[in-house]
């Protein structure tokens, strides 16, 4: 069971403001917990309804400092950040962020991406074609929002989430900067044989005059419809799947 305060901790986990504090997150739903119980990551709460739990002891067992919670499907449900709570819940301890900021390798670059869902759609597509960076301006979407958590389908056990000042970080890049621009060159034209950091810019107003100025190269892609622009994951898969090297 869940106390009252327990209930309302893991309701409060839904806020940055309550993550930060408490260096926790929620990861919800059978196959996103599974890979979290599976790796070594710091669980903290395993919420879950009985029947998952009796099928998933032996996963359960290897984290002896998590507390256990067997509740009711209502129960779950009113601390589930889903429309409709799925099996199971965990609180998570936060990661330590102690890996360097990549200087010369193959990363994404995100200027104030605020959409949660197009963040962790990115996140994806970075574990997809092995990149193992994403940089995120401070004002992008938290790492650890759990729609950002849903969408990711576990990449942040896999990729290295940074938030930096851009302008700063892309300063001491080594390799070249393309940048996703309306106005850029046709990227069916454009080969890139080495590593990069992609820019990827903000839904509605689009990469920043600044970053754009760091850009080695701006590349589109080009319009054959009469869509006004791509959603930014979307565009960041397109472009990944024609110029990341396997």
């Amino acid at each position: 069971m869940l106390s009252k305060a327990q209930s309302k901790y893991i309701r409060s986990l839904s806020l940055q403001k309550f993550r930060k504090e408490n260096n926790a997150f929620i990861a919800e739903g059978d196959k996103i917990v599974r890979e979290w119980l599976v790796s070594a990551s710091n669980i903290q709460m395993i919420v879950a309804v009985e029947e998952w739990t009796a099928q998933n002891l032996a996963l359960i067992s290897k984290h002896t400092d998590a507390s256990v919670h067997i509740v009711s499907e209502e129960i779950l449900q009113s601390v589930s950040t889903l429309n409709t709570a799925n099996k199971v819940l965990l609180v998570v301890h936060m990661p330590k962020q102690d890996t360097p900021l990549p200087t010369d390798e193959w990363c994404l670059v995100l200027d104030d991406i605020q959409d949660p869902g197009n963040v962790g759609t990115i996140i994806r597509i970075a574990d997809w074609f092995g990149i193992n960076h994403v940089v995120a301006s401070p004002a992008s979407a938290d790492f650890y929002n759990p729609k950002v958590i849903q969408a990711a389908m576990g990449g942040h056990l896999r990729v290295h989430l940074h938030h930096a000042q851009l302008l700063d970080f892309l300063s001491d890049f080594k390799a070249p900067i393309l940048a996703a621009a309306l106005n850029g060159d046709n990227i069916y034209q454009f080969k890139n044989t080495g590593s990069a950091a992609l820019l990827i810019g903000n839904e509605s107003k689009g990469l920043s005059p600044e970053l754009l100025n760091m850009a080695t190269k701006k590349l589109t892609i080009p319009r054959q419809g009469g869509a006004e622009s791509l959603n930014a994951a979307v565009s960041t898969g397109i472009i990944c799947a024609l110029l990341k090297p396997c």
